[in-house]
């Protein structure tokens, strides 16, 4: 007797969806927080069930930074807290103050740039479920191990897309700084 072949759904045959997971993080009610990296930016929305599929509330990605002066690269701690940052923000002004944290199918390891972004997102305010000891150190949040590894760095080919910007890495701390006030204050 032939056996039957049980086909998958599609997205989990191409390894996008783990449908337990998205299972659990459904049956919460909570809108869900996702978060998603790249390799050039980090995504973040806040996104409600419906049952014609999830309806995005609001939405942000780190190149938003870009468009407001931010000459540091896109990608790193300090770019991913401040998109969390402006994403709490904005999920607060359309009325979204809880949601629980979706990472998908990366893996979570502490003091990454996921939970970079979501210390950003629970310092603009927001309520998300979470233990303190998974973010990041405060003096990585503001890019200090950035500064201290360009001041040792021999490599003229690292760090030549802020040397093309003229961004200086000494005063990142300083642009940090401004850009969050900048952030909750607007």
């Amino acid at each position: 007797m032939r056996r039957k072949k049980i086909v998958l759904y599609r997205r989990k045959r191409e390894g996008k969806t783990n449908y337990k997971k998205r299972l659990e993080l459904l049956k919460n009610a909570k809108p869900r927080l996702v978060i998603r990296k790249t390799n050039k930016q980090i995504i973040l929305q806040i996104a409600e069930y419906a049952p014609s599929g999830d309806k995005i509330v609001c939405g942000v990605d780190s190149n938003i930074l870009k468009r407001t002066g931010w000459k540091y690269s896109c990608n790193n701690l300090p770019a991913c807290y401040l998109a969390g940052l402006f994403l709490g923000k904005k999920a607060l002004a359309k009325k979204v103050n809880e949601a629980i944290l979706d990472v998908g199918l990366q893996t979570p390891v502490k003091g990454s740039k996921i939970y970079a972004a979501l210390k950003g997102v629970i310092d603009a305010g927001m309520k998300i479920p979470v233990s303190e000891d998974i973010f990041p150190s405060q003096e990585r949040l503001e890019g200090a191990h950035i500064s201290a590894f360009f001041t040792g760095n021999k490599n003229p080919t690292q760090f030549s897309s802020y040397k093309k910007n003229k961004a200086e890495v000494s005063k990142l701390k300083q642009e940090f700084d401004a850009f969050k006030k900048k952030i909750i204050g607007g």
